[in-house]
């Protein structure tokens, strides 16, 4: 039994230096694509328990920074990323924040194409994320929220595109490193229930009227809701995440009870204005300063 051990151990390593040495400086991605080659993928699927990728993939509950890597330089993440997105650890499950370049992709699906375009798929919806660039200008992209089955490893990850068909492409999650200030980078969920007040950064509009700083935040069972009072009593109404919320009162300044999907990050929400001829949609930012936040 030793001696067949051995000689599994001398496969994998003869195998892995030759895909290293025909694939060069591929990094990770030499040794994941080894399935052309006759034999080696059978014995590379006997990962030994305590190998690295079982290492990262046992991560504390909390938020990281990670790379994500693509099959295809026209699915990437946003030149302002770095080529990394948000990881967050909850639970033991893990998902990524990716921001990407436009609004392109209309879709993501954990999976193969085939399967999306099956009725009933449950298709990942985007995000609006405003990155800021280095010459100052800033554009509205979409991002997404991507389950991670696993570290280091590639998966599934089909697209769909304004043109309406699928796309299957290979992506992966890697080098998670744990965000340095816990507190500025906290998660709605890991603030205790009570009422906080916050500070907020406000973006959008002619700049006549905005939502004022500080807000008040109410924590229960993980969820958050903040009361935030517009510099004006012209306001019918909010959407947050596609949800429609109307003033809590009937006098002076407009105020509204909206959800905190999450901190440290701009959440776009639209503001319905009655100050004009007639009511007119108004697109804003919001971002939630976890760093700045009291009881």
């Amino acid at each position: 039994m030793e001696v067949i051990i051995v000689k599994k151990k001398l496969i994998v390593i003869t195998a892995l230096l030759v895909v290293s040495l025909l694939g060069g400086c591929g990094g990770s991605n030499s040794v994941q694509n080894p399935e052309k080659t006759t034999g080696t993928s059978v014995e590379t699927t006997e990962t030994p328990s305590g190998s690295e990728s079982d290492e990262t993939a046992k991560l504390e509950d909390g938020t990281y920074t990670a790379e994500f890597t693509t099959d295809n330089s026209m699915f990437r993440v946003n030149e302002t990323c770095e080529g990394k997105g948000t990881l967050t650890v909850k639970n033991g499950e893990m998902s990524i924040h990716i921001t990407l370049i436009s609004k392109k992709i209309l879709n993501l699906y954990p999976g193969l194409a085939d399967d999306a375009a099956k009725e009933g798929a449950e298709l990942l919806s985007p995000t609006e994320d405003t990155v800021t660039y280095s010459d100052g200008t800033t554009e509205e992209v979409y991002g997404f929220d991507v389950p991670v089955p696993a570290l280091e490893t590639e998966f599934d990850l089909a697209l769909v595109g304004t043109k309406g068909k699928w796309y299957d492409h290979k992506v992966s999650v890697s080098n998670p490193v744990p965000l340095e200030n816990d507190t500025q980078e906290k998660s709605v969920d890991t603030l205790k229930n009570g009422t906080y007040s916050m500070e907020i950064t406000f973006e959008g509009g002619s700049g006549r009227a905005k939502i004022l700083s500080p807000v008040t935040v109410n924590v229960k069972d993980g969820k958050a809701v903040a009361t935030v009072e517009w510099s004006s009593p012209n306001y019918d109404y909010m959407l947050v995440d596609g949800e429609k919320y109307l003033p809590v009162n009937t006098e002076g300044n407009s105020v509204f009870e909206i959800p905190v999907l999450r901190f440290d990050e701009p959440v776009v929400v639209i503001g319905d204005t009655v100050a004009m001829s007639k009511p007119h949609e108004v697109e804003y930012t919001l971002t939630f300063h976890s760093d700045k936040i009291k009881e």
